[in-house]
């Protein structure tokens, strides 16, 4: 199929590249040479409006999107895909529960999930085979990215986050759909992705440049400080004291004169868009629209209770709030580092009593009153959710698949098969992609690719996940190399 990504003869990141060979293979193949110059105009100007023309099912339904990431990796079997007719090594010490879904059941740890799943698309069938070591750091990368990396120390960790790296998602999406509100267009909270000394890693805008980094709200306090949200804040979105709203606009009307007094210097710089960086930050801070949907006490109390008075759930209410003022994108982490004990997901060891009192609880008042609050408001319908962790844990409990020691009542590292959420911005509700096998040991139906996941995304916001980029080396790279699942939109 003919193709062109993007403006002709350009690279998204360079538009000052000439049209490369790679380009040329798109365009027409063998048959290159029989194209006119007016068929190579039109499809430029078929490109321009593909998404228009054709996406398929879901195409460009969310004008936002709210990452729930599960760093760590919860298990499934003691979450969202139990199993009964299993061994005591490998069933939840918890007992399940009826779902909206008929025929679908939870952990008794669910809830109030389990109240809300008719609103979602349940994915079943999450796996991956994994290159080198079972490690967080490089799922991490995986899941945010859409690609793996080639660097991993023998501990498993992975180098710092650099330049060189693969850019979020978040960062590719607010770099082809900019924000169109005068509003942060990529915010992550209320921590960064890390494990062990590695933070960070994939969460960044990478070789695209910092310009399109996440906005990062990172509250004061341990991450056991379930009060943190409570300490936010935003100084660099305020204006000082000294300076009022007219008197800073004033200052940018004169800049304005000077700048069209002087055209050679403006053409010197025309090409760093100084006016337009300038106005986007004029706007945001003078507007105070970033300022007040960062004000949780703006919201009543008993909401504030339905989400949970922790880091998570004023998390999951602070994302629906910024996606409500025009956030593109929010990255809600989960608040406690991967390989750590006490509210982590990361459950080697006492599996059974950490969730039941601490991570559980959180995830299914959180997430719920997450989605129900933004059903109810009517922001569901173009606002894409989606919960996921690195991976799922180890069917069998207390074995070792990643060179971890593990408890009798633990669950090691386990790519080969888990459970995602996705919904609203078209996806089906009340549905079930995929199953896993009896043993939730590998997907026996439909399985499902984390970059997969990541193009779904992709195609919900109207971008095709095979659009071309160039990293720091100039070298063309897909988005993500895989096709969206249109078959989870209604």
């Amino acid at each position: 199929m003919i193709r062109i990504p993007g403006q002709l003869c350009s690279d998204l990141c360079n538009p000052g590249l000439k049209m490369t060979r790679r380009d040329l293979l798109r365009i027409g193949g063998s048959s290159i040479m029989g194209l006119s110059l007016g068929s190579l105009l039109s499809l430029n100007a078929r490109a321009n409006t593909a998404g228009a023309m054709s996406g398929g099912p879901g195409w460009g339904k969310a004008k936002s999107v709210i990452m729930v990431y599960l760093q760590g990796g919860p298990s499934h079997l003691d979450l969202w895909d139990p199993k009964k007719d299993v061994s005591d090594k490998i069933r939840s010490a918890f007992d399940t529960i009826p779902t909206k879904i008929p025929g679908v059941h939870f952990t008794e740890i669910l809830p109030n999930l389990a109240k809300v799943n008719d609103k979602f698309t349940m994915i079943r069938s999450m796996g991956y085979t994994p290159n080198g070591l079972f490690n967080h750091t490089a799922a991490i990368y995986q899941i945010m990215t859409g690609y793996t990396t080639d660097k991993v120390s023998p501990s498993g960790q992975l180098e710092p986050p650099n330049a060189k790296d693969f850019p979020n998602f978040g960062s590719n999406i607010v770099r082809l759909k900019p924000a169109t509100e005068p509003m942060l267009p990529f915010v992550t909270l209320p921590r960064p992705l890390q494990e062990s000394n590695v933070v960070g890693k994939g969460g960044t805008a990478g070789f695209l440049g910092k310009a399109f980094d996440p906005y990062t709200l990172y509250p004061e306090g341990d991450d056991m400080d379930m009060s943190k949200m409570e300490k936010i804040k935003i100084d660099d979105l305020k204006l000082p004291p000294e300076v009022f709203s007219v008197r800073l606009k004033r200052r940018a009307d004169l800049r304005t004169a000077l700048s069209s007094a002087m055209p050679e210097i403006e053409k010197a710089v025309e090409s760093y868009n100084l006016d337009e960086y300038y106005q986007r930050a004029l706007n945001l801070i003078v507007s105070g629209r970033a300022r007040d949907a960062f004000n949780l006490s703006a919201e009543s109390d008993s909401l504030r209770d339905r989400y949970g008075r922790n880091t998570f759930g004023q998390s999951c209410l602070l994302a629906r709030r910024l996606v409500e003022a025009g956030t593109r994108v929010v990255e809600v982490v989960w608040p406690k580092v991967a390989n750590s004990d006490n509210h982590s997901w990361d459950h080697h060891v006492g599996l059974t009593d950490r969730m039941k009192k601490q991570s559980g609880p959180m995830l299914d008042q959180g997430l719920s009153a997450l989605f129900d609050d933004l059903d109810s408001r009517g922001l569901l319908d173009e606002t894409l959710v989606v919960a996921i962790g690195e991976f799922g844990r180890s069917p069998e409990k207390g074995v070792s698949t990643s060179g971890n020691g593990n408890s009798a009542d633990g669950r090691d590292h386990w790519p080969y098969c888990y459970t995602s959420i996705i919904g609203g911005a078209g996806i089906k509700r009340g549905y079930v992609h995929g199953e896993s096998d009896k043993t939730a040991s590998s997907p026996a139906k439909d399985p499902v690719h984390p970059s997969e996941l990541l193009a779904t995304i992709y195609h919900a916001v109207g971008i095709d996940p095979e659009t071309i980029v160039y990293n720091h080396l100039n070298q063309p790279r897909e988005l993500v190399k895989a096709k969206a699942l249109t078959k989870l939109f209604g």
